[in-house]
């Protein structure tokens, strides 16, 4: 494969594919709806006025309803995976949480993380351990949410991550 081209088949990035300073931006934006906010903040008992209820956040400091800081998390979490995580195995930890500007219904993200440290695993010889920190950013270009995160990622010859695709010996028929 040369330089910028494309893989034929993506299986993640494994522990070995990382490199500390590595920068990885999502390639697609998601837009934050009014279901989602209202749908994670029910799932997750949140009763806090300020992610569903419109004529009381007509009255605050915000005007409208703010979108659930925990969906933010996840959110931009999850966007990060298909670049970072896809292999990971557990993560360790989340730290050093910041929310500089709000996110409201209509806003959409995307993710951007950095590579920070790499280290082999104490207990487990087919992963590493990978830290990075991760921001989103939304369609003003303002950051809405800052955090590291660590996560147990599989050596490429992990028996866990080996290609489970079964394969056919059925002649195509179209």
């Amino acid at each position: 494969m040369s330089e910028g081209q494309a893989p034929k088949e993506w299986r993640g990035r494994f522990y070995e594919d990382f490199t500390i300073g590595d920068v990885f931006k999502s390639r697609l934006g998601r837009t934050v709806t009014q279901t989602d906010n209202i749908y994670f903040t029910l799932l997750t008992l949140n009763t806090n006025q300020m992610h569903f209820n419109t004529p009381y956040t007509e009255g605050t400091r915000f005007g409208k309803p703010l979108v659930n800081s925990a969906f933010t998390l996840a959110l931009v979490t999850g966007m990060s995976v298909p670049d970072t995580s896809e292999n990971a195995t557990a993560n360790l930890a989340w730290t050093d949480i910041k929310l500089p500007n709000p996110v409201f219904e209509g806003d959409t993200l995307w993710s951007e993380s950095e590579i920070l440290e790499l280290r082999e695993s104490k207990s487990s010889t087919n992963v590493g351990i990978v830290s990075m920190r991760t921001r989103g950013i939304n369609q003003r270009r303002d950051v809405v949410i800052e955090f590291k995160r660590t996560f147990m990622v599989y050596k490429r010859d992990a028996q866990e991550v080996k290609d489970m695709y079964p394969g056919t010996d059925t002649e195509w028929t179209v």
